[in-house]
């Protein structure tokens, strides 16, 4: 047995994530679906890299100073992974968190030392929203760079650099398509482009939570959202710049049910613990897997990301009021 990498730098652990195997998800799509285990990372979600991104962006940059401030708009988990970053380099961090996101994220990200800034959930348009309050926080904060994750493209440059070249590696250069859910737009972006430079014919496929409103920007042309989601960090009603020029080649929309119902197989007969997020790209993942299996490529092979873990949502998603409060099937386990 091979004994793992060591590490000379605590930073040098984002990143290098196992790719594993999904054997209920393979089984009904009819090819193998294969997750990335982005909930590996230090701050146990995917957000980790384009975190190290931003911070090593702004230090190359030169507007995040020695003994700065980060302070950065997010639905919890990039602010984890900028908290970490920041303990690593000595930098402090200000959170700005929409106050309906999780209680473990927002106890995290306490913890781990961030300011933590909660404001009410508001649209985009509305100068109240997380994003908007923190670039002004970043603007009146001496010594502050601003994040910026939906805009800076340093997201996606991450995901271009080291999730999509992981990817290929692991899958020994062989890959038919890949899939997840948008929120900065960077993961499915980066990914995307990292893979078609490998091998154009990789099909990208946007994974949509209901609620957001690329699914149809994607389909038809319009951003509408229709319905609605409880998934945290996902879903999009705006072309970031991180999104732009994604190569996305086909969409699907996932409602949270039937991401539900993945999140419930992959704990219990695969003893994965993930986000909805995650069930709802093992969903697409399927329905990608479907589609290429039907034109006739049986040994074709999908990824996606499982983007954190469900220790983060023990509050919510795995809390039978909490599901029964929003209409939402309980796992039987909880009953």
């Amino acid at each position: 047995m091979t004994a793992p990498l060591s590490r000379t730098d605590t930073l040098d652990l984002i990143g290098n994530t196992p790719l594993v195997l999904l054997k209920g998800p393979s089984a009904a799509a009819g090819c193998e679906i294969w997750g990335k285990c982005e909930f590996a990372n230090p701050g146990a979600s995917v957000k980790d890299r384009a975190a190290l991104w931003i911070v090593r962006d702004a230090e190359a940059r030169g507007t995040l100073k020695p003994g700065g401030t980060i302070v950065e708009g997010t639905a919890g988990n990039t602010g984890i992974g900028l908290a970490l970053v920041a303990n690593a380099l000595g930098y402090k961090t200000v959170i700005v968190m929409p106050e309906t996101q999780s209680r473990e994220k927002m106890d995290t990200l306490r913890a781990l030392g961030a300011e933590l800034v909660l404001v009410p959930a508001a649209p985009f348009s509305n100068p109240g929203h997380f994003v908007h309050t923190s670039r002004r926080l970043a603007e009146e904060t001496a010594g502050a760079v601003w994040a910026n994750q939906f805009d800076n493209i340093a997201n996606r440059k991450a995901h271009i650099e080291s999730t999509a070249p992981e990817i290929w590696e692991q899958l020994g250069g062989r890959i038919d398509g890949f899939t997840c859910a948008a929120g900065t737009g960077g993961t499915i972006a980066g990914v995307g482009l990292g893979l078609k430079a490998f091998d154009e014919k990789v099909r990208i496929a946007l994974t949509d939570p209901h609620g957001a409103a690329l699914f149809n920007y994607y389909a038809c042309g319009e951003l509408r959202a229709e319905g609605s989601s409880v998934a945290e960090g996902i879903g999009q009603g705006r072309i970031t710049a991180n999104l732009e020029g994604a190569p996305i080649d086909t969409q699907f929309r996932i409602s949270d049910e039937e991401g539900l119902e993945w999140v419930a197989r992959l704990l219990r007969d695969e003893g994965l613990c993930l986000g909805l997020s995650s069930g709802i790209n093992v969903a697409g993942a399927v329905a990608l897997g479907r589609q290429l299996v039907a034109e006739g490529r049986r040994d074709a092979r999908v990824a996606t990301i499982l983007c954190d873990t469900g220790f983060r949502y023990l509050s919510s998603l795995y809390n039978a009021e909490w599901l029964k409060s929003k209409g939402l099937p309980v796992f039987p386990w909880l009953t």
